[in-house]
């Protein structure tokens, strides 16, 4: 692996654990508030919070993990000497499939759609039951990836 791989790896573990620790109070507790809101309510707040999430601090967090898990997977690839390559393939793989990969495709459209419904409307409030249940369903998957990928990552730390 090279050097650049190398230094890559504890900020994968920093990126995926940031990143996992976000998802999580979403399903821990932030989701769970916005429903126990009225609809128009948990839903003007979940917009807000999506126009927010569109910063920097988060891109960097977010995106930045992605090009270190990707580094890290090259390198990995195309210096295999075994178990220590798994472990790194595999964290990758868990961030850029279970956390990207499922935000662009579930997270994203389910968050699309809400950003066009009138929070007052009655197609807002069955659109806001549906979002809850599907969004927390791939959030909860992208916790546990990005989480399980900063684990694989950890092991390869000795």
């Amino acid at each position: 692996m090279n050097i650049l791989a190398e230094l890559m790896v504890p900020a994968a573990v920093l990126g995926c654990g940031l990143v996992a620790g976000i998802f999580f109070a979403f399903s821990t507790f932030v989701m769970r508030a916005l429903g126990r809101l009225p609809a128009k309510d948990g839903i003007a707040a979940m917009q807000a919070i999506n126009v927010t999430v569109l910063n920097p601090w988060f891109f960097s967090a977010f995106f930045g993990t992605a090009a270190a898990c990707l580094i890290v997977a090259v390198s990995a690839l195309t210096g295999w000497n075994g178990a220590h390559e798994v472990y790194l393939v595999a964290g990758s793989a868990l961030y850029l499939l279970g956390t990207l990969l499922v935000t662009m495709a579930f997270n994203v459209p389910l968050n699309d759609r809400l950003a066009k419904v009138d929070p007052a409307s009655t197609n807002g409030a069955a659109l806001w039951a549906h979002y809850l249940v599907r969004w927390n369903r791939w959030n909860h998957v992208r916790t546990a990836a990005s989480l399980a990928a900063a684990v694989a990552y950890m092991v390869t730390l000795r």
